[in-house]
């Protein structure tokens, strides 16, 4: 699960939109078409050897496998996408591509429990049904039933095993960051010492091929050069700390400085007279609130004649807010200011994000 708190989603031109599934939107990538023809070539021979007398059709078996591997990803990611729906994330989409299936998921997860227990229900689920289908496998002769279950077994097997890999973007590497963070008592050092052990894992990798020949006494063949030197760039592209240590200084840097003041407007009165009150008193925007105080609207640039949108809960931030917690209501729920709030809850300014950036790129 490449999760990792993608908040776009648009497709583009060579991805489409299959369906939604509990309101997350399933998008398929055209890349799943070369890995389909890889496997049809791959699996042909075993599917004649199966069920002989298949001739040319061994090769749409192949394919079959090719897509049944695309429903084991697919159930791959609903798990993920179960798991945050279960801990009030929004899964606006999940997308298959070439390198598997790829999950979105709003916001950050609040403990160490909450990422450990999203990472590790994909691998779990395909290594269940894996198992579960090599039980059946073992109970039936040879032929089109024992196809579609070798096809179920060796897809979900794989699947699982391998995003168990202890290494960025892997499920695995998402575990480690989840006890480093425990361990260390911080998301992003956490996050700084899973980015370590991802790159560990990456040159261990690497290592794999020239090792083979001492330990086995075979040379090893090209696929496991490929293999090992694929996943090990993958693993290190995705293992930066740079990320992770600006988020860290980011959690000693208060925004206070940056608040910017608001015009507060109970919910009955007449916008275009807030509008000119607000010029007059240099208000930047105008916090619309409800009969409780409460923002429900927001104009977040008066000078630039914003509408009033509404206010989302993810986009306040407490009075004491922090660049990082900036960040975080950045990836729950983006938009270009968030709303400050006391204690209470009443409004006392506006944050804009662009404001925050300015700081971050003047250091």
């Amino acid at each position: 699960m490449a999760r990792d708190d993608v908040p776009g989603g648009v497709p583009g031109p060579w991805v489409v939109r299959a369906g939604r599934i509990g309101g997350t939107e399933i998008q398929v990538s055209a890349s799943c078409l070369v890995l389909v023809v890889l496997l049809a070539v791959a699996f042909a021979p075993r599917a004649e050897a199966l069920v002989p007398g298949l001739g040319a059709r061994a090769w749409v078996a192949g394919a079959a496998v090719g897509v049944l591997v695309y429903v084991a990803a697919l159930v791959h990611e609903l798990a993920h996408a179960a798991v945050a729906h279960r801990h009030r994330h929004r899964v606006p989409w999940i997308r298959l591509g070439i390198a598997g299936g790829q999950t979105s998921v709003r916001g950050e997860s609040r403990t160490p429990g909450e990422e450990a227990a999203t990472a590790v229900a994909g691998p779990l689920v395909s290594l269940v049904v894996g198992l579960v289908a090599l039980l059946l496998r073992v109970l039936v002769d040879d032929g089109v039933p024992a196809l579609v279950l070798e096809a179920v077994l060796v897809a979900n097997l794989l699947i699982g095993l391998i995003d168990l890999v202890p290494a960025r973007p892997l499920d695995g590497g998402r575990m480690v960051h989840a006890a480093a963070w425990w361990v260390l008592g911080s998301r992003h050092r956490g996050a700084i010492a899973a980015a370590r052990i991802s790159r560990g894992v990456a040159v261990t990798l690497l290592l794999v091929p020239v090792l083979w020949a001492p330990v086995t006494g075979d040379r090893p063949r090209l696929s496991v050069w490929v293999v090992c030197l694929g996943v090990a760039v993958m693993i290190w592209g995705s293992s930066s700390e740079a990320f992770a240590r600006s988020r860290l200084a980011a959690e000693r840097d208060p925004v206070g400085h940056l608040v910017r003041p608001v015009l507060v407007l109970a919910a009955d009165a007449p916008m275009d007279d807030a509008r000119r009150r607000a010029a007059a008193e240099g208000a930047a925007g105008i916090v619309v609130v409800d009969g409780h105080g409460r923002p429900v609207a927001l104009v977040a640039d008066v000078a630039a004649g914003a509408p009033a949108e509404p206010v989302d809960p993810g986009t306040l931030l407490p009075v004491d807010c922090t660049a990082d917690q900036v960040i975080g209501a950045m990836m729950t729920a983006p938009t270009a200011a968030y709303v400050v709030v006391d204690a209470t809850g009443a409004p006392v300014g506006l944050v804009r994000v662009a404001d925050v950036q300015d700081v971050g790129d003047r250091r």
